[in-house]
């Protein structure tokens, strides 16, 4: 059975992608700090619906502790790793630029170092779409230039596709990189808008919108996303003959850049609209001026995933936003 460490499983999106996993008959070791960026409740809720697993074991450390992951990832000896963890949101890098230095370089080095020492089949790491930054054409096409990052946040991440380019080529480290937009869904962050919208509603509260609601995003459903990861798991980035149309495939290493989006761009008013109608309560909306470092619109041109893999993310909003809720109600008992 393959074998696959993941890291970040107590966070949001490695949850989905080690929970699929486990279905599909791998065995998965997750390694998570189980930091208090946002409720660790939730974070251990999560943790121990995988525990469940006998095929899912668990450390709960940083990845700045180069000796423990390298000794953790030996002892496991993963035949991929998949690096989800990392410090997450775009605001929060506003108020806490140090957070991203240290988990994101330092944090993602030592996965890039642990991938080197044990000669991984597959090293597959999160980017983000916010590398894109001041990009104005769309859809975002992972041929564009994305040397313009508006946060810090952005910057780190772009900075690991670099980092992760050399390490591809200097150690012939198969690497894709994927670079993921607004993914919503079930045991989601309670710091993006879904969750905060819901909260917001429900709690008769009022929300903010930036921006008076004219912003647009790529809304990607959760269980598409790691749909998409797990497919792309098996498209390992090699020589020539591995390229598809459209590829990124580097002509130096054996290394990938693939988008994760819906490949829809969706106004932010309209998905307010849709979490009232499924909610049955109209929001006490907050209209508010841009925010910083924010752009107006995302949306991802994802046709070198289904290249890749004959998958493309295809969840309508009001269907993903309906489960959110569902699962919210039950969760929080509304």
């Amino acid at each position: 059975m393959t074998r696959v460490l993941i890291t970040g499983t107590a966070g949001f999106i490695g949850f989905h992608l080690a929970r699929l996993l486990l279905r599909d008959g791998f065995v998965v070791h997750g390694y998570d700090a189980l930091t208090d960026y946002y409720d660790v409740t939730l974070k251990e809720r999560r943790n121990q619906r995988l525990l469940q697993s006998a095929a899912y074991s668990f450390t709960h450390a940083t990845l700045e502790e180069p000796e423990t992951f390298e000794r953790i990832a030996g002892d496991f000896a993963p035949d991929i790793i998949v690096h989800l963890a990392g410090q997450a949101g775009v605001r929060y890098s506003l108020e806490n630029p140090r957070a991203y230095l240290d988990s994101n370089l330092v944090g993602t080095f030592n996965v890039m170092e642990a991938a080197r020492q044990l000669k991984v089949q597959h090293l597959l790491m999160a980017s983000t779409s916010s590398v894109y930054g001041a990009n104005e054409e769309m859809p975002f096409k992972e041929t564009d230039k994305a040397d313009t990052p508006l946060t810090f946040y952005a910057a780190t991440k772009k900075a690991n596709e670099a980092m992760a380019h050399s390490y591809a080529h200097l150690w012939q480290i198969p690497t894709t990189m994927f670079r993921f937009f607004t993914v919503y869904g079930p045991w989601g962050r309670p710091d993006m808008a879904l969750f905060k919208f819901t909260k917001g509603i429900f709690d008769g509260t009022p929300i903010d919108i930036y921006n008076h609601g004219e912003m647009y995003r790529d809304f990607t459903y959760v269980d598409d996303l790691v749909r998409g990861i797990r497919l792309l798991m098996d498209a390992v980035p090699d020589g020539p003959e591995t390229a598809v149309e459209g590829d990124t495939l580097s002509p130096a290493a054996p290394y990938r850049v693939v988008n994760i989006g819906n490949s829809d761009k969706v106004r932010l008013l309209d998905f307010v609209e849709a979490i009232e109608a499924e909610i049955g309560i109209g929001a006490k909306r907050n209209y508010m001026e841009m925010q910083k470092g924010d752009v107006v619109a995302t949306w991802a041109d994802a046709s070198l995933l289904r290249n890749l893999t004959g998958y493309a993310p295809e969840t309508d909003v009001r269907t993903g936003v309906k489960r959110f809720v569902e699962w919210y109600r039950e969760y929080y008992d509304v």
